[in-house]
């Protein structure tokens, strides 16, 4: 993992888990939930381990990745899946990239609202 990317949440297939990162315990609980539900979803349909996570930039990136010798592990559907997300929750994406541009990066939010 790139060391300039912060995972925000994740799920992993293997170990049947599921983090949030505590350092954005200020996030709503019904984001959080919604964070959760994504996913627990993503792995139990593709497998493997799926992070969002913040870029340097404050962009919100869809991470997934494989054992090597998972055979189950789907990349097709994988693809699929992260574009279907991107599309269907793109508002939540934006959001989260607002939130961390704001009280991370400290990006003055009257600028970041008129892009």
């Amino acid at each position: 993992m790139d060391d300039r990317k912060i995972v925000l949440c994740g799920a992993n297939a293997y170990e049947q888990k599921y983090y949030f990162n505590e350092d954005f315990n200020r996030i709503p609980d019904s984001i959080k939930e919604e964070l959760r539900i994504i996913s627990i979803l993503f792995t139990q349909e593709v497998g493997g381990v799926f992070m969002i996570v913040f870029e340097e930039d404050g962009s919100v990136a869809l991470q997934t990745e494989s054992e090597e010798e998972d055979i189950t592990y789907d990349e097709i559907s994988c693809g699929l899946l992260i574009n279907k997300i991107r599309r269907d929750r793109k508002e939540l994406l934006e959001s989260l990239s607002l939130y961390y541009r704001v009280a991370v990066l400290h990006e003055d939010v009257s600028d970041l609202l008129e892009d």
